[in-house]
Parts: structure tokens; sequence; C-alpha cells
């Protein structure tokens, strides 16, 4: 029992003097980080990994998660910031923008959101300590500024109205007119039709469309209590036109704003367009509903382009195997003559005066066995729609020539090479070309290439590089995440060699020692393993699939909600029934376009 208790202590003691082993601390943080990142936890997730990576720097995957975790969080930040501004939280939007750097300082969009919110917020500033004076204006500056908008029609009267009518057209508008309490004014041209309507209980601006629609005119607003009525003909001729000036945000080359310009004139016909592609900016003239519906289809049109990281691994596993077996043997003999013969001791020559020498002979016994994997691992962010295009290795250069005739002493003529070069682009060559689907589904359109200088050749005296090429062209469609691997393009190619004596290196066993073998085999494969994360999906919103209303096939209107009344507070006297005898009428806006429809 005591010696029991003394080999315990001594196995103690043992273990007491050796440190425990450490935890892998960059695993732990890893697995972390990647529990995180599956529950949308960027913050998290981006600490975890940076802590993983700044342990094992070295470690491929721990690089990896962290660079990509690193973009993702910094515009998971810059996206909630532009909510909040969008909000008007400038204070709350300037913390994001400020996280959004400090996590990804490479991150330009980041950098501008920032500084632009605190613009924003020093002028807010300035403007709450004291007021600025006005700057110094031009004359036409003054009354541009002071220019005023679209007409709005302010009727004293706001009830329904409900008619039964028939009569001419010109009679139906004045009736409408006197019980809304506004002007009439006709075009000097216009012969009226005589027309029967019935309208039971609705607002002004809905009945003044039906009698225009009826009567084929259409009217508009010439100031705050009087409108103007032509025939539909004469639309263009009287119709007020407004200008204004549309800024893009998400577009970047000049094809992006001509392709907004098709669209607003394939929807609407409007004539009167300019494009700026240094501001990205769309100027249009045309009547207040046109402006209405090109802010709707710019607004929609003007999202920013959807983005894919593409993580591509290559691989190229070689396997060389040779196998030498046998014995070198002599094939040539030498025989020394003696240097004294002569023609009376010829017929006295024995065998014994020609030595004969022969070399020996080897044997050899050799296999060797050789694999190597070349690992390349690659990211790729394009964005939507756009090529990436993706070089790694040499620029090979590759003669070219072509033959004049020259002049050469003598008068003759002989042919000359006009010598060229171009550089050939020899490694690991990949064009990626994403479409981003509304499910985060990638459809991808990939040319992959691995080319090698596998030798060379001589032509016309110039020594050309032989280049080997494995190609893939095809399509795939991924969804967010899931990993494509191409392989197959495998190169195997076996050589085999014999030496040695006639018929004897021929026998099965016996050919070994009369003979040698040699074996070489190598085998070649290249694998591509393709993975997409979508890192941002192209928005929509309710509004933008929102189906509105605007006018019949030639004619190009909107239809406004009526005004809300005004509301009557609990310190004001009730009003009596017969509201429309005896209180003042609240204010209808109604659109300048609203005539015409």
């Amino acid at each position: 029992m005591k010696r029991s208790r003394i080999v315990l202590a001594s196995i103690l003691s043992i273990a007491l003097c050796f440190p425990a082993f450490p935890a892998d601390e960059a695993k732990d943080a890893f697995k972390s980080g990647s529990k995180a990142e599956a529950a949308n936890q960027y913050d998290k997730a981006f600490d975890d990994y940076k802590k993983a990576y700044t342990l094992k720097p070295t470690e491929p995957r721990y690089a990896v998660a962290y660079l990509r975790m690193r973009t993702a969080a910094a515009e998971d930040h810059v996206h909630q910031g532009q909510l909040l501004r969008a909000n008007l939280k400038f204070q709350e939007a300037l913390i994001e923008f400020q996280r959004a750097v400090e996590i990804d300082p490479t991150n330009f969009i980041a950098a501008q959101e920032f500084q632009a919110t605190t613009e924003i917020l020093k002028k807010q500033a300035a403007q709450a300590a004291a007021p600025p004076s006005p700057a110094p204006e031009t004359l036409l500056g003054r009354m541009a500024r002071e220019a005023e908008g679209p007409v709005d029609l302010e009727p004293t009267s706001d009830n329904r109205l409900t008619l039964r009518l028939t009569t001419t057209a010109d009679n139906v508008y004045k009736t409408i007119g006197k019980l809304a309490g506004i002007n009439v004014l006709f075009d000097l041209d216009y012969k009226p039709q005589r027309i029967s309507i019935e309208l039971d209980d609705v607002p002004l601006t809905e009945a003044l469309r039906m009698v225009a629609m009826q009567s084929k005119t259409f009217w508009r607003p010439v100031s705050t209590k009087a409108i103007f009525v032509a025939a539909e003909s004469k639309r263009k001729e009287y119709e007020d036109n407004v200008m204004k000036t549309f800024y893009l945000k998400n577009v970047s080359t000049p094809a992006d704003l001509q392709e907004a310009v098709s669209t607003l004139k394939g929807i609407m016909d409007v004539s009167r367009i300019q494009v700026n592609a240094s501001h990205n900016s769309i100027t249009m003239r045309g009547t207040l509903d046109q402006m209405v519906v090109a802010e709707k289809l710019l607004s929609d049109l003007d999202k920013p382009k959807s983005e894919v990281m593409v993580d591509i691994v290559v691989m190229e596993v070689s396997r060389d195997r040779l196998r030498t077996l046998g014995t070198i043997v002599p094939t040539t003999a030498t025989i020394s003559t003696p240097t004294d013969i002569t023609l009376q001791n010829i017929s006295h020559l024995t065998s014994a005066q020609f030595p004969i020498s022969i070399p020996g002979a080897s044997v050899t016994a050799l296999m060797s066995d050789s694999h190597t994997k070349i690992l390349q691992n690659p990211e790729v962010r394009v964005l939507d729609q756009e090529k990436a295009t993706l070089k790694i290795g040499d620029r090979i250069p590759i003669a070219t020539g072509s033959y004049s005739t020259g002049a050469v002493s003598g008068g003759g003529v002989s042919p000359l090479i006009n010598t060229q070069f171009q550089y050939i682009d020899v490694g690991v060559n990949i064009d990626v070309t994403p479409h981003v689907h509304a499910n985060n589904e990638v459809t991808l359109k990939m040319v992959l290439e691995v080319s090698s200088v596998s030798g060379s050749q001589t032509i016309g005296g110039i020594t050309q590089p032989t280049i080997g090429q494995r190609r893939i062209e095809h399509e795939t469609r991924l969804k967010d995440g899931e990993v494509s691997l191409v392989g197959g393009i495998l190169e195997d190619q076996e050589t085999r060699s014999l030496s040695g004596y006639p018929w004897l290196a021929t026998l099965p066993i016996l050919k070994y020692l009369f003979g040698q073998e040699n074996v070489t085999r190598q085998q070649v494969e290249i694998v591509f393993a393709i993975t997409p994360h979508v890192v941002r999906t192209q928005e929509t919103t309710d509004e933008n699939s929102r189906l509105i209303d605007i006018g019949s096939g030639n004619t190009l209107g909107l239809r406004h909600p009526e005004p809300k009344k005004k509301v009557v507070s609990a310190s004001q006297p009730a009003k009596p029934a017969n509201r429309a005898a005896t209180a003042p009428p609240p204010t209808v806006t109604t659109p300048s376009a609203g005539p015409g429809h």
C-alpha cells in the first residue's frame, strides 16, 4: 500500500512538471465565427475570424474567412447607416459609417458616406449657431429661384357634385364652375357638342375629367380660380410643360444612362430629353404627369447592381512514376591489331596477337514515385452581368513574321523575314460572368483555362515554345454558397522502352539479365471548385411593383386621390347640417395635369 502511494505521488509530480497541452484558440475562434455567420451576426463573426487569423495568419481558411467577413460586416453597417440617414437620423448613421470604416478601411463607399454625413452635421450645427448671410445672386438666379411650379386649383367649395344635364358641353362646364366657385374660359375655336351627363356624388376633379372624356375636350387650370377648356386636338398646343433634372446614383457608364432614356421614351411620348453623362443626370421637359411617371420609372430602374464574390480553387494534381529494371549489357567490342604485321610473318599470326576489349555490364533496379499538388485560391468580386478576368501565370513571347523581298549585291533578290513578337498568357486564366437571380441563385458563365510551356521547337531558325492547353467553357446555375466541382481534365501518358540483346531481351524472366526495361507514367489532373457568394442583391419594394393608372393609349394622365377635408378642432363650434350654405369651403388642391384625364 505504501509503495502504491509512492508511485501515485511520483506520477502526479511528473504530471505537474509538464504544462498542459494548450487549447487551439484559433480553431475555437473559427468555429465560433462560423456559427455567428450562420446566424447573420456579422460583427461577432468578424471579431472571431479576426482573432483566428491573428493567431494563425498562415492558415488559408482563416485568412479567407477573415477577409470575406470584413467586407460583409462593413457593407452591413453601410446599409444600416444609409437607412438611418434616409430617416434623418444623422448621428446614428454617422456611428454606423464610422464602424464600417474601422472594420474595413479599404471600403471607399463607407469613407464617402462617413464624410458626407459629417458635412451634413456640420452644416446643421452652423445653421443652428448663426444663420448664414445670403450669398449675392444675379437677376437670372433670383428669377429662377422664384419661378413658380404648376398652378393648383383652389375652388371655393369642396362639396361633391350631383348633376343630370343634357345640353352643350360649355354649359356643363359653366354649371360645374358655378357650383365649385371657379371661372371657366374657352378656346375661341372650340365648338361645343351636345352631351348628356349624369354625376352622382363625385368630387370636382372627377366631374371635370368625366365631362372632358365625354365631350372630347381637355382642361387645365390657368389660376387658382379659373380653368381653360379646349378641344382634345389642341392638347399639345395649350398643355402646360414643366422641366426637371433627374440625378441617377447607381449608373456607372454612359450606356446605363442611354438605357434609362430608352426606357423613358418607350413608355412615354417624350422627345425633349437631354443626357449629361458627366453628372449622371437626365433633364426632361414635359407635362407634370409625365414627370411623375418618369420619377417612378427612374426610381424603379436606378438600383445598385447585384454583386457576387466568386471563390475559385484551382488544384493541379500530378503523379510521375518511373521504373528502371534490368542489365545494361555490352553491345560493342573493340579488336586491337598488332603493329608489326608484314607480308613475311602474316602466315605466323595467332589469335593471341589480337586482343579484344568488351565493356562491362551493369545491373540497374530503380523505382521513383513523385506527387505534386499545386493549390491556388483566388477570390473575384464582380458586378451582375459584368465580366471578371483573372490571370495567374506568365506572358510568353511568340515570334510572328512575314516574308518580303529585298535586293542584295549583284542585282539579285532574296526573301527577308520581318520578325515580330506577341505575348500569350500562360498559366491559370479565368473569365467569369455572373447573373444574380431573385432567389439568391447565381448563373455563372465561365471560361476556365490552364496552360503551360510543354516544350519547344525550331521553326525557320527561331526556337518557339510549345504550349499545352486545357480549357473548359460552360454555364451553370448555383445557389448562394453552393460548390461546383469541374474536373475530368486528366492527362495520362505512359512510355515503355526496352534495350538489350535481340530475342533474349524478350524472354519473360531472362530479359532482365540480357536487357533493361524503362517504364514512365505521368498523370496530371486539373480540378476547379467554384463557389459563388451573393454580396448584394437588387432590392425591390412593394412600391416598385405597384400597379398605377396612367391614362389611355394616346394620352398619359394620372388619377390623384381626393384631397382630405379640414379637421375641425374641439374648440370650434359645430357646423350646421347644411354645411355648403353656411360654412366657408376648405381648399381643394388638384394637379395641373388632371384636366386632361
